[in-house]
């Protein structure tokens, strides 16, 4: 099955993650819509949490070639071998301050999220360059991700910039803006969750399908 880190922006088209995944039917209609990848939350403190006896039912009937990512925050190894037992998850996103020996110690395809309070903030980059994919989130005192909010997307363009291809833009993305954080970034992959739901781990099938209409449109654009 695919890694969500796969292939250089010489692909001109911006893969998508829709994460936070909760329910079945979910996973399906974003498979269904054209999503590349969905997203399952093992961290407890998120209102997205699910566990890892639940992937078998949350995945039942998702068709080959969508990639499952699991997030986890600051997870032991323990942990993660857990998320990863059921042979069903194929890629990690690591959505914490988590070490680059902790995210290679895993012979899986690994994103490692940084968050973004300003330009300095890509200074985290560096170490998880030719580690890992970088995920791109909006810096929160209180939470690990999921605000809904955006920061300056001027700064992820300067992470491309500097060579870090595989790129993954978060933070507040919904139906209404993702064209435009496209056309300014030119990410190799966007990820939403909040911005495609009608309360937390709960997705509007409208706004899903409105999100993947808004990135193809992007696409033509690039």
């Amino acid at each position: 099955m695919p890694a969500f880190d796969g292939p250089t922006p010489a692909l001109s088209r911006t893969r998508i993650k829709i994460c936070g995944i909760t329910r079945n039917e979910d996973a399906l209609l974003a498979a269904r819509l054209g999503a590349d990848a969905i997203g399952l939350v093992f961290h407890p403190a998120s209102p997205r949490a699910v566990e890892p006896a639940q992937v078998p039912d949350l995945l039942a009937g998702l068709p080959p070639f969508v990639t499952v990512v699991g997030l986890l925050v600051d997870p032991d190894p323990q942990q993660v071998r857990a998320v990863l037992a059921s042979g069903l998850v194929n890629c990690l996103q690591f959505h914490g301050n988590e070490s680059v020996r902790m995210v290679q110690t895993f012979a899986v395809p690994r994103i490692k999220a940084i968050r973004i309070r300003d330009e300095d903030s890509l200074e985290q980059l560096v170490p998880f360059k030719g580690v890992a994919s970088v995920l791109l989130d909006t810096w929160d005192a209180h939470a690990a991700g999921g605000t809904g909010r955006s920061f300056d997307w001027s700064i992820a363009r300067k992470a491309v910039e500097r060579g870090h291809d595989n790129l993954v833009l978060a933070g507040g993305l919904n139906p209404d803006n993702v064209a435009e954080a496209i056309i300014q970034v030119r990410p190799w992959g966007v990820d939403v969750s909040s911005g495609v739901e009608t309360a937390p781990g709960l997705k509007d099938s409208e706004k899903m399908r409105r999100f993947i209409a808004a990135v193809t449109q992007a696409n033509q654009q690039r």
